[in-house]
């Protein structure tokens, strides 16, 4: 006896959504980020303008003064939904959490110079405001951005910052033992010891600017861009060379998110800068203007933190920082 089984295939309906399709053509499937990224905003049939700001409908082209034909040009390169950033960050957590379960139990920090400790103190736990406040601007951004391709990539970087600020917080309980007296000393710090003070002004200023995508500019590209690779590429590796391996492995996650997120700022800031002359001008006022800024804020954090010259350290990466934005159309 044989038995004779056929098959059919079935021929779906439709292959994506109907927004995707317009996109990417009718006979093609689209990818998970695409569906779950284009064209996912109300652009039409609001009811009413918001009560706090009368002057923009809910989701506004208006509120910056960058000029996109189509808001949906920006691709994240990371291919960034909800989905593939929880799983991304799951993995990354996973391995920070096995190295602060290293450096506690094998004792690391307890063998860490008192010079290491004291800079962790000093020069670290300060920036859990920093990083609170980047948190800040990027829940801003998320809300008064337009195109799901950038708010929803600015949302996943203001859960992350929450995320650092943890890191560093867990960092300066481990150097005091579970004490709080290098946190709360950070927090004295930061609203009065002098060296912070133009960081924290800037921090401030910060937060009151109404363009969104200044403030994208502000904090993500050009804050991130100058703070990150000053204090955990460069005091870090110095803080390694003075006996404090330990500090390098429970900061290695921000080198890490700070490597991924420049791919995403530079792909946005080229195709901004691609679209026209005035964004392009535009961007490279902003880039120039903070950068000077944060610059100068950082010189004198920079030149205690450092056993040698602190502001060459600061200069070389603001250098850094626009020879790659001008590798992406910046007039920098």
């Amino acid at each position: 006896m044989s038995l004779d089984i056929s098959t059919k295939a079935i021929k779906p309906v439709r292959l994506t959504y109907d927004q995707v399709a317009r996109r990417i053509g009718e006979n093609k499937a689209g990818s998970r980020y695409q569906e779950a990224t284009y064209d996912i905003q109300p652009t039409t049939n609001f009811h009413y303008r918001p009560l706090w700001d009368p002057r923009y409908e809910v989701f506004d082209t208006s509120r910056t003064a960058i000029v996109m034909q189509d808001w949906y040009a920006f691709h994240d390169p990371r291919q960034y939904y909800y989905g593939t950033y929880t799983m991304a960050r799951a993995k990354q957590q996973e391995v920070a959490e096995k190295n602060f379960s290293f450096v506690e139990k094998r004792g690391l920090l307890d063998t860490a110079p008192h010079i290491v400790k004291q800079k962790v103190r000093d020069f670290l736990t300060p920036l859990r405001h920093v990083e609170w406040g980047a948190n800040m601007n990027n829940c801003f951004i998320t809300d008064t951005g337009y195109g799901t391709a950038i708010t929803q990539v600015t949302m996943f970087n203001s859960i992350d910052r929450l995320g650092i600020a943890q890191y560093l917080t867990r960092l300066c309980l481990l150097v005091d033992e579970n004490e709080t007296t290098g946190i709360d000393k950070a927090k004295e710090d930061w609203l009065s010891r002098d060296i912070w003070q133009e960081l924290r002004h800037v921090v401030e200023d910060i937060f009151v600017i109404e363009d969104w995508f200044e403030t994208m500019v502000a904090q993500n590209i050009v804050m991130d861009g100058l703070i990150y690779p000053l204090i955990y590429d460069r005091l870090a590796g110095e803080m390694m060379h003075e006996g404090g391996s330990a500090i390098v492995m429970l900061t290695e996650f921000m080198n890490e998110w700070q490597q991924e997120t420049v791919r995403w700022t530079n792909a946005l800031v080229k195709v901004t800068a691609q679209e026209s002359d005035a964004n392009k001008d535009l961007l490279s006022q902003w880039v120039a203007h903070w950068s000077d800024r944060i610059t100068e804020a950082l010189k004198p954090i920079s030149a205690e933190a450092f056993s040698g010259d602190g502001e060459l350290f600061v200069q070389e990466v603001k250098q850094d920082l626009l020879e790659r934005l001008s590798k992406q159309g910046l007039k920098v």
